[in-house]
């Protein structure tokens, strides 16, 4: 069996914990919920109206839908403060920085591809030495602190897989020789694609589709079981 020589990790929910919003909801958790929940209620109904048209394919495509979502917060008046108060307090999954280290000391390369916001992407690219990402969302703010602009990247469900091929050509590499680590629904083509892909912590539909799939008691999670799993 060959070794794994380019492994993929998502963000939310994988190196970093679940962002869970105050209240329950039907939605998965992540950091676009949790802000649309600080924003209040008004902007908390539109975000789960966004949810809902998704699933039931009302927009065109991925972008429309993150539009959709971007212009609540920007109707809402999200700050600057605020945004990055919201991501700067969601820890890594525990683990996550020995289990890098390991990674970077074989010389494996890595990339996060996620459909999240970039300055969280930003602050796991420098701690943890990764060498590649395609991350979904970057916020611009106006003198103010003011939502102004943003640029989007479809990383997202199918997309992942895009991107997944793309970084291969690049490194002259084939599916099977690449692993990837994820949680969410969104997550099951790339899962799908590569020779090696781990569920972690991951929901029912991911886990049953994935090679392994690891599963913690809440709050006792350890991201180095996925080493168990990784010929690298």
């Amino acid at each position: 069996m060959g070794k794994i020589k380019l492994i993929f990790f998502d963000m939310e929910g994988t190196i970093f914990k679940k962002a869970v919003p105050t209240e329950k909801t039907k939605v998965p958790p992540s950091a676009w919920y949790v802000i649309a929940e600080k924003l209040g209620p008004e902007a908390l109904r539109e975000e789960e109206l966004t949810q809902e048209r998704w699933l039931k394919s009302k927009y065109s495509n991925y972008l429309e839908w993150m539009e959709k979502t971007i212009l609540i917060h920007k109707k809402f008046k999200l700050t600057k403060r605020l945004f990055c108060d919201i991501l700067d307090n969601i820890d890594y999954t525990p683990g996550v920085k020995e289990t890098f280290a390991i990674i970077n000391k074989v010389g494996t390369p890595t990339c996060l591809i996620s459909g999240g916001f970039k300055y969280q992407a930003d602050k796991a690219i420098k701690e943890l030495k990764i060498k590649h990402s395609f991350i979904g969302c970057e916020y611009f703010w106006d003198t103010k602190g003011l939502l102004e602009h943003w640029c989007l990247v479809p990383s997202d469900s199918q997309g992942k897989v895009g991107f997944m091929k793309l970084l291969c050509t690049e490194y002259g590499l084939e599916q099977n020789e690449c692993a990837f680590i994820g949680d969410g629904d969104n997550d099951i083509p790339l899962a799908k694609a590569v020779k090696i892909s781990i569920a972690f912590n991951a929901s029912e539909r991911l886990s049953k589709c994935s090679t392994y799939s690891i599963n913690q008691i809440p709050d006792k999670e350890d991201f180095r079981a996925i080493l168990e799993y990784l010929d690298i």
